[in-house]
């Protein structure tokens, strides 16, 4: 790694000082941008509401390999319960320490050293590379990653290849990478009775009653039985919720919010007409709202998954696992566009957790990996 750029791991410590909780940025992209404009990066800021976004490019030329990340975290919790302050990026016991080591400052602190690694090398490389980072992937903001992505199509510039630099990796770098990832979406359901007193049922309508047979019903369907990527699509009730205070009052509503994983054996569509049908057996007067979180994608095969493969095991000696688990990430953003996407970061046990740490040999070994990767796609000697 070049001597005149701070080291990865001083990127990283750089960023998680920076306090950028969900949707706040906090300056970190504007760190990024300070490195990689000086290397030849044309470099795009691209707010839209209150998220701040940043396309970062190397090259005009196609095929367009594109790093992408976030800059955002969620907030630490009871700052007292932290071993180190939550945004001090301490390193101590062979770890770094803070909000957002793992998810994914470390990650993007290694995906930028990575590009300024292989421009260094390679300045006149075939295609481009490019960076790509929102500060609302926490919230899943329509404004933040979906956004800029509706934008970059539009504009013609839609990636070949993406590498999402989540924490996908279990107890060592490289050992998982997820190639795919289950659909989301979460209905918020409100049954409408008539309250009354509990000794006096017959001038009442109990909504709960109804409301409980129809989560009973759900959850006892099978949905589908996956298929060798996906396991089977899973339903989840999350809350609950009916009364007015009082233990003699038949409420006059009750509500419930859950939530199904799926595969591609399922669609949106098709849950929402299977939902809408249960319902209706046991209640006509209600109200469904949806929330479309993300479609399940996939990259089953391709070039970025064959260098995925051999760059990992050329590094750490064995060929990472590829999983759909855990939960969403942008690539379902990013996907659609017809983009082979692969999420490969650093190891993901204390995401979101009091203490987030990650290993300080993870963040090296990454900048490696990546670099190798994109040189494995794009070289100025490949023809393509």
């Amino acid at each position: 790694m070049s001597k005149t750029l701070p080291t990865v791991i001083e990127l990283a410590r750089e960023l998680i000082r920076r306090e950028s909780i969900t949707p706040n940025d906090a300056g970190c992209q504007q760190l990024l941008r300070e490195r990689l404009e000086p290397l030849g990066f044309t470099c795009r800021d691209m707010p839209f509401g209150e998220v701040s976004n940043l396309w970062a490019r190397h090259g005009t030329a196609e095929p367009l390999f594109v790093f992408a990340g976030h800059t955002d975290v969620v907030p630490p919790g009871r700052v007292s319960d932290w071993r180190y302050p939550p945004f001090a990026a301490e390193v101590a016991d062979g770890y770094l320490w803070g909000r957002g080591a793992a998810d994914m400052k470390g990650g993007l602190a290694a995906m930028t050293c990575a590009l300024e690694e292989f421009v260094r090398a390679v300045p006149d490389h075939a295609g481009s590379v490019a960076l790509l980072v929102t500060s609302a992937e926490e919230t899943s903001s329509p404004d933040g990653t979906k956004r800029v992505m509706q934008e970059l199509v539009a504009g013609g510039e839609t990636p070949t290849w993406s590498i999402v630099g989540e924490p996908s990796s279990i107890e060592r770098v490289g050992d998982q990478a997820r190639h795919g990832r289950r659909g989301s979406i979460t209905f918020r359901l409100r049954l409408r009775g008539v309250q009354g007193h509990v000794a006096y049922p017959h001038g009442a309508d109990n909504p709960i009653h109804r409301l409980v047979s129809i989560l009973a019903e759900l959850q006892r369907r099978e949905w589908d039985t996956g298929d060798r990527d996906f396991p089977s699509s899973g339903f989840q009730v999350v809350a609950v919720n009916a009364g007015v205070g009082a233990e003699n009052v038949i409420p006059p509503e009750a509500s419930a919010v859950f939530n199904f994983r799926y595969g591609p054996a399922q669609s949106a569509e098709t849950l929402q007409a299977r939902v809408a049908e249960v319902v209706a057996a046991y209640s006509e007067n209600c109200e469904i709202e949806v929330h479309d979180a993300g479609r399940p994608f996939i990259t089953r095969k391709g070039r970025l998954l064959e260098a995925t493969a051999e760059v990992v095991e050329s590094h750490t000696g064995s060929q990472p696992v590829f999983s759909t688990s855990g939960g969403t990430s942008d690539g379902r953003f990013i996907a659609p566009a017809g983009v082979e996407v692969v999420e490969l970061g650093p190891t993901n046990s204390t995401i979101h957790a009091v203490d987030e740490r990650i290993g300080i040999d993870e963040l090296p070994q990454l900048v490696a990996i990546y670099t190798a990767v994109i040189q494995r796609l794009l070289s100025a000697n490949r023809d393509d």
